[in-house]
């Protein structure tokens, strides 16, 4: 029998609160995110990196939740859709009622902090640019046209 591996320290910033903890050192950043600190939020889908649901921001850099560490991220900056700010945000909430870029709203999290991110880095000013973007996250509901036709308008509405 394998005996348990101790816990381990972890200290960061969760939405620009400290967060500090004693987890088990194998414990997914989706993990700690949803289940000991309440923020669920973070959708999880196949739980192999691979839908996109789980996409939180680490030191602004989009990240798989799932298959990231919650250790390796001590000392980091996560922002989850739950603390997601700013003139970007904003456009792209409306955008995504106006554009009907929301079905059944599980892909909805992590499609916000991809497409903000692609919002900050001036990305997504056309239809392909945004599809190949968004390449990573999947949504089984919208076929995709109303979250392109939303990033678009959010960006113009910004100035991208």
């Amino acid at each position: 029998m394998t005996e348990p591996t101790p816990d381990v320290h972890v200290s960061l910033t969760v939405n620009q609160h400290p967060v500090s903890a004693s987890i088990p050192a194998r414990l997914s950043l989706a993990d700690l995110l949803r289940d000991r600190l309440d923020l669920t939020g973070t959708h999880l889908g196949c739980e192999h990196g691979a839908c996109g649901a789980c996409t939180v921001l680490v030191d602004d850099e989009p990240i798989r939740s799932c298959i990231s560490l919650a250790v390796a991220c001590a000392g980091r900056d996560v922002v989850t859709v739950e603390g997601l700010q700013g003139r970007e945000v904003d456009a792209l909430r409306e955008a995504f009622a106006e554009e009907h870029g929301v079905q059944c709203g599980f892909c909805t999290p992590g499609m916000l902090v991809t497409c903000v991110d692609i919002l900050r880095r001036g990305r997504g000013g056309t239809d392909d640019e945004v599809r190949t973007e968004l390449g990573g996250n999947m949504c089984r509901c919208t076929g995709y046209v109303g979250i392109v036709n939303a990033v678009l308008a959010a960006g113009a509405a910004v100035g991208r």
